[in-house]
Parts: C-alpha cells; sequence; structure tokens
C-alpha cells in the first residue's frame, strides 16, 4: 500500500482540527476563533483549546464572566495552547469593595452599571502570542501576559508577566525567562506567528529545537 500524502496544515477555520488514527474528528480540541462567537473574545489564528468533556458553549466554558453587556474584552494571540480547565476571570466578575458592602444589588435589581453598587469598567485582559497556559490555571482581570510565556497548572495570574516568561503557583510568581534578553528581543521581532502557514510549518524544527539562525535566514529568504 503506498503511503498517504502528508495531511496539509488545517486552516484556522477549522472547527476540530485534530484528526485520530481511526480518521475520527477529536471534539476535545478546537480552533477558538471557528469555536467562538462572542464579539468581546478576540482570538488569533491556530489557538486551540482543550477539554476532557467538550462544552457546548466554549466562551462560556473558558470566561464565564464575560456577558454580552460587558464593556470589557478578552484578546488571544496566535498560536496560544489553552488546557483543559483554564478560566479567564474578567472584569465583569469584580464586585465594587471601596465602601462599606461589596453586595451587588444591582445585579437583583435592574442590571443598570450606572447604580452605586455596580464598579467601575474593569480593564482588558491580554494574552500575547504562542502562549501556553497550564491545566486548571486561573487568569486574573486585566492579566497582561507577554507572548511566549508559560502558565503553570494551577497558576492563578494577575498583572504583566513580561514576554518568554515561566510563571507557577498562586499568586504566580516568576520561574525564570526562557531565553536571555536578546534572544526574547529577536524572537518577538521575527515574530513568527505572522508568517504563513507554510512557511511555518516549513521551519517546524527550527521553531521548536530552538535553532534561531535559521529562522533569521527563513525571515530575510522566505517572506
Amino acid at each position: 500500500m503506498a503511503p498517504l500524502p502528508p495531511r496539509p496544515f488545517p486552516s484556522p477555520d477549522t472547527l476540530y482540527p485534530v484528526i485520530l488514527p481511526d480518521g475520527t474528528l477529536h471534539k476535545g480540541t478546537v480552533f477558538l476563533s471557528a469555536a467562538i462567537t462572542n464579539p468581546n473574545i478576540q482570538v488569533g489564528d491556530y489557538t486551540y483549546a482543550s477539554a476532557h468533556v467538550p462544552p457546548q458553549d466554549w466562551a462560556f466554558h473558558l470566561a464565564p464572566y464575560l456577558y454580552p453587556q460587558s464593556p470589557e474584552v478578552l484578546r488571544i494571540g496566535k498560536f496560544c495552547q489553552i488546557a483543559d480547565g483554564v478560566t479567564f476571570i474578567t472584569s465583569s466578575a469584580n464586585h465594587r469593595y471601596d465602601g462599606f458592602s461589596s453586595f451587588p444589588f444591582a445585579v437583583f435589581l435592574d442590571m443598570d452599571r450606572k447604580r452605586p453598587s455596580m464598579p467601575d469598567a474593569g480593564p482588558d485582559t491580554s494574552i500575547g502570542d504562542d502562549v501556553w497556559i497550564g491545566q486548571g490555571a486561573t487568569i486574573l482581570p486585566g492579566a497582561d501576559i507577554g507572548s511566549g510565556c508559560i502558565i503553570g497548572a494551577k497558576s492563578v495570574v494577575s498583572g504583566h508577566i513580561p514576554p518568554y516568561t515561566i510563571v507557577a503557583g498562586n499568586p504566580a510568581k516568576p520561574l525564570r525567562r526562557r531565553f536571555d534578553d536578546a534572544t526574547c528581543a529577536k524572537l518577538l521581532e521575527i515574530a513568527w506567528w505572522d508568517w504563513p502557514i507554510d512557511v511555518i510549518v516549513q521551519n517546524e524544527a527550527a521553531i521548536c529545537g530552538g535553532d534561531l539562525k535559521v529562522l533569521l535566514h527563513a525571515q530575510r529568504t522566505d517572506l
């Protein structure tokens, strides 16, 4: 039997991009740009999420407090990897707590954001490109996670995380930078995630194997 031709990389609008050896689609992994219609969630190409029990509503599964009337936005870059159980706690989950009580009276009245028990609109949440978020991690309102970061399982992340930083814990703390400052700067300049997908696949070994020289050459010659 002749070998099967290589399978082309799935397009970013593919809902179920993983094909199992028996030819069936793996329903537990989706490209989020194809799975989410919530206008308050902006997702880059090829970013995927996985769940052991696939949800019917991926937007609600990931960001349960991002309501249609929410003023904030959740931005997730390209080629991010989101493991099972990750939750984005966006700003609309907040209560006002600068007074004597944090009780959200408005929720049980008319949901008017101008009522005194409602907090001011909170910050957006931003995830860079090529970020790996481990199982069960919680991303808190307003987190700003740079490209290339790795978030440890069960971490609780807030604030600004510089690119290519590994963080873990509750609260999450930086463990180390993945590369030296010069390499991080060069990788952000190369921004391989913005290349055409065929060029990315051609340079899979260099991207995953950490060959900066090859990526620099590809940037000069293939683009």
